[in-house]
Order: C-alpha cells, then structure tokens, then sequence
C-alpha cells in the first residue's frame, strides 16, 4: 500500500511521525523513533524564556523567581527546568542530524519575537529541516483585543518567515474566534504548514496548601474530534500543509484524521504511553485497512471528509449541534 505524503515540502513514505515532546531529548530514543518507521523527527520545544535568560547576565534576583510560572513573562524559569539550554539544543539538532536519515523539525515556543530571530537563523545553520513555531500565548490583559492577539502572531511568522529560508510550520491553538481566518493569514505570511492543535496545560490548586499545581494529563482518543472539525474545516481551502497533534492513540483515530485531511499525523502520548513502536502499528494497521477496503493510496483517502468532499458537510457545522441535542431526548434517565 502507497502511504506517501507530503508535508513542508519533504516526500515523506507515510505521515506518522513523534510530536513535539522530550522523546527527541534522548540520542537512542530518537534512533529508535527512526527504527519504528518515524516519518521525521520532531524535536522538543527551544523556549522563549531560555533564549531570554540566555541574552542576560545571572543574577540573584533572577534566581529569587525562580519557581514562577513559564508563561509569566516579566520571570524566568530555574535553568533546571530546562533540560536542553539554547546552546545545547543547537548540538542536539547537529547530533540528531548526524544521527538519523530523516527530516529533522525543530521547535521554537514562544509569544514575542524577542530572540525567536537569532535563534531561528542559528537552528537553520546547525541543520534542521524544517522549523515549527509553537504559539503557546495566553492572553489575561481584558484591554488585549482578539485582533491584536492574532496580529501578534502574525508579525511574528512574518519575521521569521524573513529570517530563515526553511520551511516554517505553525502550531495553533484551538481558541481563536475565526480559525480559518487565522490560518488563511498565516500562510500568507510565510507558513507552509499549520499543526492542529497545541495543548494548553491547565493549572489546578491544591486547596489546602493554597498553592496552583502544575499537572499533566496526557491526551486520549477523546481529543481528537476538535482536531478533526478543524482539519476538514482547513483541507482544500487553504494553501498549505496541514498536520494533527493531540488525540491520535489508534489506527482509526490516525484514519480519521487523514480522511479530514492531515499530511502528517504527529503521536507523543500514545508513544510515551505504549513506547515508539505504537506507531508502527498504527501506521501498519492504517495500511491494511486502506487495503481491505480497496483504496489504492493514502492519497486517495487524504481529505476524503473534508468539508469539501464529505457527503454532509452540515455534520461539521451548527446543524449536527442540534441534532446531537434531540438525540437525547429519548433517553431514559430523562
């Protein structure tokens, strides 16, 4: 079965690859992600707040805040929290580059330009492939409008697009008002891919110690339908590589997002979960599936229930919304 794809660019020999996440932080473990049948490999994120510290000289106020939260801007993280500082994630790319037969995408998460321009120009210079900006920003200033969050992103794929000749995907988040407004204008920025969706860790609090608890919840297969919504709402309509991240645990749920139209489908969770070779399994699982039912390629199925191309396109809008709500009606704990 011909399971080619392409995506930012690369004829890739089927779309499963590792996501963004510690999985490319380990030499071996990256040579076993290739073992598996990785597409490519997907490096772990360079954070704004470690290129920031590293533009400025350590001090003990610095120190002092240690332990505040990463997305508060005005501190920085403990450098322990990091365990690939900016110089040491431009070896590791060489070393994966040295390493692997694949294309290598590295990471950069972020919310302002700040440092993104230098440090983008060096991750081209030590190999990558491809570069994927991670748009982790939560907006909390009620005077911050949606427009000026989007222009924000904007300029800041623009600049980048500028400062490097690699291609450039996008990795979004699910909350803005008008996704496919957004997408349309980041790929005329310069983006050539966009990932759907970025996963925003939420905080809890512990009510006794009266402290915010960071948690992680690793995602399921009850992740994937927002994903799968935008990816049909996106497929065919704009002109860019399109890829899912978050939610993809099984063959069907890989099949899925395909069909909705994904060139590259990125697992982190399930492989941490069931280790690398989950994605020889999916992938192989998609492949005798696409047999069993006739298809000739992946291409064939690729996009097959986008909004263009699905039999109802009404499912992915406001009339399934009220169809879901009837169907509840009969139901006897009513």
């Amino acid at each position: 079965m011909d399971l080619s794809t392409d995506y930012l660019g690369f004829k890739l020999p089927h779309p499963f690859m590792n996501g963004a996440s510690p999985l490319a932080e380990n030499l071996d473990r990256v040579r076993r992600l290739e073992d598996a049948g990785s597409a490519a490999i997907v490096m772990n994120s360079l954070f704004e707040e470690q290129i920031a510290r590293e533009s400025l000289a350590t001090s003990r106020s610095m120190d002092a805040h240690g332990e505040s939260f990463a997305e508060a801007m005005s501190y920085f993280p403990s450098p322990d929290r990091f365990v690939l500082g900016p110089e040491e994630y431009l070896e590791q790319i060489r070393r994966i580059k040295a390493a692997v037969k694949i294309p290598v995408i590295a990471s950069l998460n972020g919310t302002t330009v700040g440092g993104w321009l230098s440090y983008a120009r060096q991750i081209q210079q030590a190999g990558a492939d491809a570069l994927e900006l991670n748009i982790y920003y939560i907006p909390t200033d009620p005077e911050e409008t949606g427009d000026a969050v989007v222009a924000r992103t904007v300029e800041m794929v623009s600049e980048v697009r500028k400062a490097v000749t690699i291609p450039l995907a996008v990795k979004l988040s699910p909350y803005y008002t008008s996704i496919a407004n957004v997408a349309k204008r980041l790929v005329q920025a310069g983006a050539r891919g966009l990932v759907l969706f970025n996963r925003f860790y939420q905080p809890d609090i512990d009510v006794e110690e009266l402290e915010v608890v960071q948690t992680l919840n690793l995602s399921d297969s009850n992740a994937l339908p927002p994903r799968l919504r935008a990816l049909a709402m996106l497929s065919g309509r704009i002109k860019a590589d399109l890829a899912v991240t978050g939610g993809v645990h099984t063959p069907m749920d890989g099949l899925k997002a395909v069909m909705c139209g994904a060139h590259a489908v990125q697992m982190v969770a399930a492989l941490l979960l069931h280790g690398v070779n989950q994605l020889t399994h999916v992938r192989d699982e998609v492949a005798r599936w696409l047999e069993e039912h006739e298809y000739e390629s992946l291409r064939q199925a690729q996009g097959s229930m986008s909004l263009n191309n699905c039999p109802d396109p009404s499912a992915f809008e406001r009339a399934n919304y009220m169809h879901i709500l009837r169907s509840w009606e009969g139901s006897a704990h009513l």
